[in-house]
């Protein structure tokens, strides 16, 4: 990826802030009075979009997605907030909007309004993958959904914005071929998912789900052993089983969520890199994104609390 992926502007005319969208047909209107309109903060991955604008001055957008493109989005809560015929009164609610579409929004001054695009086929493949029963049909209407996930899609948002950003400012040469991969799971963690407050399987299942974790845990440690990094729904698809069977089964296992242990395993294959390479060759950025840690705020905190020292001291900086 290159620097020209990420944008970052002030815009001060409507029309602009809809030209900076140009994969979604839209026409954006001023409705209140001010020069600046919004901070936007874009970042382009080609089959996937981030976009992030501070409004400032209240505006309405309407239009109309594309086929087989979707969005999942949300607002900071304000009740004058519209997105068509629904509100963003409550902090836990996402939107899930499939293609092909009209749209109709009201942005009021001071709302931060934040989205993701997809392939939408992609999306429901995966979707379906890991929740069959609710995601066996494509959505044909916006769906607000109260996930409790609000904070967390934001925080995963700003930490791609300003990790590719770090990335285009310091120059330095990364692979990033797997940020789509790792955007589209951590979504879907936060969209489809279902919840893990549910009872542990009765003492009968516990065999089937030692057996089921076992397999698991073999799927994973090959793929990391081949340089990629699996996904929830890899693990899904490899078993034949839903995400929620996956849940009744590493709570049974490990006392932890499937989502929990992988990361864990990764961060293990990162430390088992970092200590077996040179320092003058390889950087603690390079090893984390290529094992799909792409928040490295989050990830630096994530390996010391694990492993009781910072990344640069294993790798011996």
């Amino acid at each position: 990826m290159t620097a020209g992926n990420v944008r970052s502007a002030v815009i001060e005319a409507a029309a602009t802030q809809a030209a900076m969208q140009p994969w979604v047909e839209m026409e954006c209107y001023q409705l209140g009075r001010g020069k600046r309109l919004t901070q936007m903060d874009s970042l382009d991955l080609g089959s996937q979009q981030i976009v992030r604008e501070h409004q400032q001055v209240a505006v309405q957008k309407l239009g109309i997605t594309p086929p087989n493109f979707c969005t999942v989005s949300c607002c900071t809560p304000d009740p004058t907030f519209r997105f068509s015929q629904h509100c963003a009164d409550e902090a836990a609610t996402i939107f899930f909007m499939p293609g092909n579409r009209e749209f109709d929004l009201y942005v009021p001054a001071g709302a931060q309004t934040t989205y993701v695009s997809f392939n939408q086929d992609e999306f429901m493949r995966d979707a379906r993958t890991l929740s069959p029963a609710d995601w066996e049909r494509t959505p044909t209407q916006l769906l607000s959904m109260a996930t409790g996930q609000q904070a967390s899609f934001r925080h995963l948002v700003n930490g791609f914005l300003e990790t590719y950003e770090a990335i285009a400012a310091s120059g330095e040469s990364v692979d990033l071929s797997v940020a789509h991969g790792v955007l589209l799971q951590n979504i879907l963690q936060m969209v489809v998912s279902p919840g893990t407050n549910e009872p542990a399987p009765p003492p009968m299942e516990r065999a089937r789900a030692l057996h089921t974790c076992r397999a698991a845990r073999i799927f994973v440690e090959e793929r990391l052993a081949a340089d990629s990094v699996p996904t929830i729904v890899d693990i899904c698809t490899q078993l034949g089983v839903s995400e929620r069977t996956l849940q009744y089964a590493f709570r049974a296992y490990v006392q932890m969520s499937p989502l929990a242990y992988l990361r864990m395993c990764r961060l293990n294959r990162v430390r088992e890199t970092l200590l077996t390479s040179d320092p003058r060759t390889t950087t603690v950025t390079a090893v984390a994104m290529r094992h799909g840690f792409l928040h490295l705020g989050r990830f630096s905190l994530d390996y010391k609390r694990a492993f009781d020292e910072a990344p640069s001291i294993t790798l011996g900086l």
